[in-house]
């Protein structure tokens, strides 16, 4: 089993966007059996609170599956003996992680680097631009199964 975390600020936009992303890919591919898939914040601003209405609605446009009743939860250090992969949407995520966990086995990773993309997801709850938050989270979560289909001998 592949257990992946998908990390952002609070938990409402970005990583809940990436998680129902995922788990649609790899249902999509047969093989959601073979991953563990979920999301969490950096901060507990947004704890407890639902996803957002704009990261709802670009799911509901592009036909992505989600769970209504997903809410906002913190990171914590329990959580790193838990997950394989830890993804981040951009570089202010990564120096936060590092402050609930030290990565010393290599486990924490930003989303568009598995496209060979050098930059951060902009954060939608600032930009109000969901769309092209979507395609960046779309293209990245594309490249990460690519790569754990290849790496782990999937298919």
């Amino acid at each position: 089993m592949i257990s992946i975390m998908f990390v952002c600020h609070g938990n409402i936009c970005r990583s809940p966007m990436a998680e129902f992303i995922m788990k649609d890919m790899v249902k999509k591919k047969g093989i959601a059996n073979k991953f563990n898939i979920s999301s969490k914040g950096i901060s507990n601003e947004e704890e407890g609170n639902g996803i957002h209405r704009g990261t709802k609605d670009i799911l509901i446009k592009n036909n992505i599956p989600y769970n209504i009743n997903k809410r906002s939860s913190k990171l914590d250090i329990n959580d790193y003996y838990k997950y394989d992969y830890f993804i981040v949407m951009d570089s202010y995520n990564l120096r936060g992680i590092n402050y609930i966990f030290n990565d010393i086995d290599n486990k924490v990773y930003k989303l568009l680097d598995f496209a060979n993309i050098n930059r951060d997801i902009d954060d939608p709850w600032y930009t109000g631009d969901f769309e092209s938050t979507y395609k960046d989270v779309s293209l990245g979560c594309s490249k990460l199964l690519e790569y754990l289909i290849r790496k782990c001998n999937l298919i």
